[in-house]
Formats: C-alpha cells, sequence, structure tokens
C-alpha cells in the first residue's frame, strides 16, 4: 500500500489544511498520524483554531500520539481563564503557556515545517494567513470563537477565530502545494443540543464554519471528513482517544482512493 500511494505523490508538494471544530481537532491526529503510516509527509500545513494547535505543534516535531496524549490530560479549565465579560467569558492565555511548553522556537517562520495559522481580521472582515509572527499570538487568535474567547490584538489588529470566515484553510496553501488535502472536522448532523449557552455558542459556530467550508472543500484534492464525530461537542476533550481514531479509520478509507480512483 505504501508504495502506491507514494508513487502517486511523488515529485508533488502535499500541503494539508486542517480545519477547526474545537475537541473534534483530535481527529486531525489520526489524519497525521494515518499519513504517516502510509509514508506520506506533508510539505506545508496550515490550521484553523484547533486545527492550528494541531497544526504548530506537529510542524514542532511532536508525533501525533504524543500530542493527543498531552492534550487529552487537560480539561478547558487548563487551558482557559475565566475573565470580565466585556468581550468574552474566557480568555486564551492558559492555552499560550501550554504551547511554549512543547514548542521549541517562538515564531511562526522558525517551524521545521513551513506552517501557517488562519484567523478573522475582525476590523477589516477579512481572512487572515499568518505566516510569519509569534506562534502563541497567532494560534489564540485563530482559536478565539467570539463571545466565549475574548479576541486577539497583535499589532493593533483585532483577530477572531479564523472559522468565522474560512473554516478550513485550504484557500492559504493551495498555492503552495501541488496535491492538497483537506480535513475538515465539522460534518453537520441533526444533533440535540442543549439550552445554555456553550451548547449554543457550539451550536452556532458549527452552522456558521460548516456554511463557509464549502468553496475551499472545492480546493482540495481529497477530503477527509469523519462523520461519526459531527455530534460531539467542540467543548468536551473527554472522548478524545475516540474521536482520533475516528479520523484515523476515515484517513485510511479515504486515502485508499489515491490506490484505486
Amino acid at each position: 500500500m505504501d508504495n502506491d500511494i507514494l508513487e502517486n505523490l511523488q515529485g508533488k508538494r502535499t500541503g494539508i489544511a486542517l480545519s477547526g471544530g474545537g475537541a473534534r481537532g483530535f481527529a486531525h491526529l489520526g489524519v497525521l498520524k494515518a499519513m504517516h503510516e502510509l509514508g506520506i509527509r506533508p510539505h506545508v500545513i496550515a490550521g484553523v483554531s484547533a486545527g492550528s494547535i494541531v497544526s504548530v505543534l506537529y510542524a514542532s516535531g511532536m508525533a501525533p500520539d504524543d500530542i493527543a496524549a498531552e492534550f487529552g490530560k487537560l480539561s478547558m479549565s487548563d487551558i482557559t481563564e475565566i475573565a470580565i465579560p466585556k468581550n468574552g467569558f474566557f480568555k486564551l492565555s492558559k492555552l499560550k503557556d501550554f504551547l511554549k511548553k512543547y514548542l521549541q522556537v517562538t515564531m511562526l517562520e522558525e517551524l521545521p515545517l513551513k506552517t501557517i495559522v488562519c484567523a478573522t481580521d475582525f476590523d477589516r472582515c477579512t481572512a487572515t494567513a499568518f505566516e510569519t509572527g509569534p506562534i502563541c499570538d497567532c494560534v489564540a487568535a485563530s482559536c478565539s470563537v467570539p463571545i466565549v474567547f475574548q479576541p486577539v490584538k497583535i499589532n493593533g489588529t483585532t483577530y477572531v477565530d479564523g472559522g468565522v470566515l474560512r473554516n478550513l484553510p485550504a484557500w492559504a496553501i493551495r498555492d503552495k502545494c501541488d496535491f492538497l488535502i483537506g480535513v475538515n472536522v465539522n460534518p453537520m448532523p441533526d444533533a440535540k443540543y442543549k439550552n445554555t449557552l456553550l451548547d449554543i455558542a457550539s451550536r452556532t459556530y458549527d452552522i456558521m464554519s460548516r456554511s463557509n467550508a464549502f468553496d475551499d472543500i472545492a480546493l482540495c484534492d481529497i477530503v477527509i471528513q469523519p462523520h461519526e464525530i459531527g455530534d460531539m461537542s467542540m467543548f468536551n476533550i473527554k472522548p478524545h482517544k475516540k474521536i482520533m481514531e475516528s479520523g484515523y479509520n476515515e484517513a485510511m478509507k479515504t486515502l485508499s482512493r489515491l490506490i484505486n480512483p
């Protein structure tokens, strides 16, 4: 299997775009693990929100299983901090501290693998692709779901979650690779939801990010979408092993199309 896949991608620059999706982002780790087992190594990676966290840790050299093991120990309170609710109920200072613990460098341009973190410029209402700049600030900006998390200021500009406008960052790397793999962890089933602030925010984010991903899905050469995790909460880390396994299984199934198109 490995040789057949590698033959299909031989001589091509491979890119992977990782969507936002909160805790469902563990599926990205399953996809990357499957790619490793199949001998596929990306030349460039882009991420939004949860996808941006996976992107920078993976690009720094951490193995998918190691990222899952460390993140799987955490809860929401370990990566967020309650804030005075002026422009968001939580701030992501603890997430920055977590990233600093495992990253060997501080700037995006210093990562061994070309990495792009995408956010939304809230002042200009445009999608932004960070190719340089402080990793922790850029990732926090990319993860700042409006109302739930405080926006992040970088060089005087206010940024919020990249999923507000473009949840699948294929647009940011389409011109930087020959073969583009998209991973969308936001399939949208008719799921039940609780009448709570977090569930309503999660449902709103899911509806928004699903609708704005269509154009970017069309830009990809192949898209991996683990549908069975669609009804899982973006704020619940507990089933992370199941979510990662779902991403792994879906990747193995989808990437087999490279062998038998």
